[in-house]
């Protein structure tokens, strides 16, 4: 058929009418509009505490016990963090947060990978329960076995030492817990292909596991590495000079320094302590939020 056989177009004949489409009810954009004032009141209290404590680190002692509160500081005082380097030997927190976080993070993430992938890849007896009891004491609060580790690194001699602020924490329970769970998800092929390739476990880890774990690996680094950053209870026991303390236990110092609470420098000393881990959550958030919807969807 040619152009001329085909049809004429009828020229009385009307297009179809569009599938009509409800428009959005005053209801549904009222209840949109509610979510997004909740969102916003979350957002206040959550972002609200650490807008006051910058803007504060950079207020006079007048300007943060005035009444009505001064929300927006008139005058920078950025001296208050140099009186704070000066009022406490933040470089000395500085290096034994770090080796402690850092050193402490990656032996507790190695573990926690190895026990992950042995749980879930290894066949041993008893496994399921062994894991039930690893459970179990996640249960148990931190505080109860403050004496027994203490005692234990007391007749290593530890005290007051590097070690005996990393070895207690080594074992990651939740980490564990969070790694075997998303390597359960691992489709168990690519697995079986490795090993017809003569694969052996550590090369299944290294190749195969952990760049298809790396958003969940990285999740559970942040909170290990912010857990024990913030961690104040366990060194402020177990260090007794100025020079094993962290960060943590160096505000508290600081505060004890101020004789005349200077709130200002101590304000931004914890501004101080608290960036860091703002600058790596900032930088790693993508992977964070990968890891935690993994399995979501497929």
């Amino acid at each position: 058929m040619t152009a001329l056989d085909a049809p004429a177009a009828h020229p009385h004949r009307t297009p179809a009418p569009r599938p009509h489409r409800p428009r959005r009810t005053l209801a549904a954009r009222a209840r949109r509009l509610g979510l997004y004032l909740l969102l916003v009141l979350v957002a206040l209290i959550a972002g609200g505490p650490l807008y006051w404590l910058i803007t504060s680190a950079l207020k006079t002692n007048p300007q943060i016990y005035s009444y009505p509160p001064h929300w927006i500081p008139t005058e920078l005082r950025w001296s208050n963090f140099a009186d704070a380097w000066r009022a406490a030997p933040f470089g000395h927190f500085f290096l034994n947060s770090l080796v402690v976080s850092v050193v402490g993070t990656v032996i507790e993430l190695a573990a926690a990978l190895l026990c992950a992938y042995a749980f879930v890849f290894l066949p041993f007896p008893g496994k399921k329960w062994l894991f039930l009891f690893l459970l179990g004491a996640m249960m148990v609060p931190g505080h109860v076995t403050l004496l027994p580790n203490f005692l234990t690194v007391a007749q290593l001699g530890w005290v007051n030492t590097w070690a005996g602020l990393i070895a207690p924490g080594l074992g990651s329970v939740f980490g564990t817990f969070l790694l075997r769970q998303h390597m359960l998800t691992l489709p168990a092929e690519v697995m079986d292909a490795a090993r017809i390739d003569g694969a052996g476990h550590l090369r299944i880890l290294t190749r195969i596991v952990l760049p298809m774990s790396r958003p969940m690996v990285i999740t559970v680094a942040l909170v290990v590495l912010v857990t024990k950053w913030n961690d104040f209870i366990w060194p402020l026991i177990i260090t007794s000079s100025d020079d094993m303390r962290t960060l943590p236990i160096g505000l508290l110092f600081l505060r004890d320094q101020e004789t005349y609470a200077n709130w200002g420098a101590i304000l931004a000393g914890t501004v101080m302590v608290i960036v860091p881990v703002l600058v790596v959550f900032f930088l790693a958030q993508r992977y964070i939020i990968a890891g935690l919807t993994q399995g979501a969807g497929k």
